[in-house]
């Protein structure tokens, strides 16, 4: 089997947007946002209401790139070794073996990541730092590629645990999943009818498109794609800007930076061109930056939210022509 181009590749990315809506109708920005994370190597957290295809959507992508995906419901009993793995006891060797747990995967959908106590929250940060769980002091080397997604439900917050700035700084992006407009709600009840089942995507009709050779392919063009002085500026100022906001206590950190440089150049190859442009920042700025500012108490009471903070920022900021 040959090895992929570049161009084929990207046809092939391309493919998953029209692949995934086979199951999942109407999130395009989020199939987007997780293909964008998959070439830079980064973790998602996906918001929205119970009900709006967030678990369907990732069952859907790990379809169509033929990839592991197994999912945790986080839960207040839930205990690091039932996301990382434990040593079992083996009677008839008299030794211990480990056992790997469900973070040993391609794509890791942990379910409800904030109704988990913070313990158990942080056994996913080595995870998806280190790409490597530790286990009774032995490293042990996560699948490639992997991918966290995590959900995290908007409305109803009794009984959880808000994640904390560090793991928060973690997820490469924070997508918003919506409610579907009324067509594509249409659509959903349409297919349904007919007698698709969320279940199996294999009577949808859903088959892999993409391969995880074309992601290499795909992660090494990005990385050679050009950012200009200009363009690295650009989003220094934009980060700094966030620092320097009367409605925000926390601004962005260098990490933020980075990530955002590292999102701008998979939109910019994913949309054909070996160079980033400020309409690339601009494009990635919100889902990169939303969840790594944090609002002052008293902006929040007047109804400021982190979006509306980035969108004043870009909109105050000069553009490098």
């Amino acid at each position: 089997m040959s090895t992929p181009t570049a161009d084929s590749a990207r046809t092939s990315l391309e493919d998953l947007r029209t692949e995934i809506a086979k199951a999942v109708v109407g999130q395009d920005p989020a199939v987007t946002g997780l293909v964008v994370a998959l070439l830079c190597r980064g973790h998602v957290l996906l918001e929205g209401a119970p009900g709006v295809a967030k678990t369907l959507l990732v069952r859907a992508l790990s379809a169509a790139l033929e990839l592991d995906t197994k999912r945790v419901q986080f839960t207040p009993d839930l205990m690091p070794s039932d996301v990382t793995g434990s040593l079992v006891y083996d009677a008839r060797s008299s030794e211990f073996s480990f056992q790997p747990g469900p973070v040993f995967t391609n794509l890791l959908l942990a379910d409800e990541i904030n109704r988990t106590p913070p313990k158990t929250q942080a056994s996913l940060l080595e995870a998806m730092e280190e790409r490597q769980v530790t286990v009774d002091g032995t490293a042990r080397p996560l699948p490639e590629p992997f991918l966290v997604a995590a959900t995290q439900n908007p409305v109803e917050y009794e009984g959880t645990y808000p994640l904390p700035e560090a793991q928060l700084d973690r997820f490469l992006l924070k997508l918003t999943v919506p409610l579907p407009a009324r067509q594509d709600e249409i659509d959903i009840l349409t297919r349904h009818a007919a007698g698709f089942s969320p279940r199996d995507l294999g009577a949808a009709g859903l088959r892999p498109v993409a391969s995880t050779a074309d992601l290499d392919a795909a992660r090494a063009a990005v990385a050679k794609t050009a950012v200009s002085s200009e363009v690295t500026g650009y989003i220094v100022d934009i980060c700094r800007a966030t620092r320097e906001s009367p409605s925000l206590s926390l601004g962005v950190s260098p990490r933020g930076a980075t990530a955002l440089l590292s999102t701008s150049r998979a939109w910019a190859w994913l949309t054909g061109r070996d160079y980033v442009t400020p309409d690339d920042v601009k494009a990635l700025a919100l889902p990169t930056l939303r969840h790594r500012v944090q609002l002052r108490p008293e902006a929040e009471m007047e109804g400021v939210t982190a979006d509306s903070v980035i969108n004043a920022v870009l909109a105050h900021l000069p553009v490098p022509r």
